[in-house]
């Protein structure tokens, strides 16, 4: 667990460094469905096991990664996710980075406004945006 935690940290890091120098991730990225019965099978589409025809599913690492992008949250309501900042559409409350978020922006030691109300611009120290005033 720890093993992965730290590879996930490492290929954020890079993902970040490389945003950040202007680069961008133009690797084309390939969802992958496999069978529940079959591990062997591995398609690009959704559809059915050619072996058994039973309805194929997201491969395990593909649901770890849509975990993973999951970045905003309602703090009243944990079924209200996002990829970026903004309002939760049950209550109005502002949404908050999650715990692994974080943990990422403690290790960068970059802040910005989660409202992006300075736009990119990020600061090397905690605190409060200057315009809407949130962490």
């Amino acid at each position: 667990m720890m093993l992965m935690i730290a590879a996930l940290t490492i290929s954020s890091i890079s993902v970040f460094a490389q945003e950040k120098a202007g680069k961008k991730d133009t690797a084309k990225h390939v969802k992958l469905y496999t069978c529940t019965m079959h591990d062997t099978v591995a398609m690009k589409k959704p559809g059915n096991c050619p072996v058994c025809g039973m309805k194929l599913q997201r491969s395990k690492k593909e649901q770890m990664k849509a975990e993973v992008t999951k970045n905003y949250s309602c703090p009243m309501h944990a079924d209200v996710v996002s990829n970026e900042p903004g309002k939760c559409a049950k209550c109005g409350m502002g949404l908050t980075l999650s715990e692994k978020e974080k943990m990422k922006m403690e290790v960068v030691k970059a802040y910005s406004c989660p409202m992006k109300c300075e736009g990119d611009k990020t600061y090397d120290k905690a605190g409060k945006c200057p315009k809407c005033g949130m962490d």
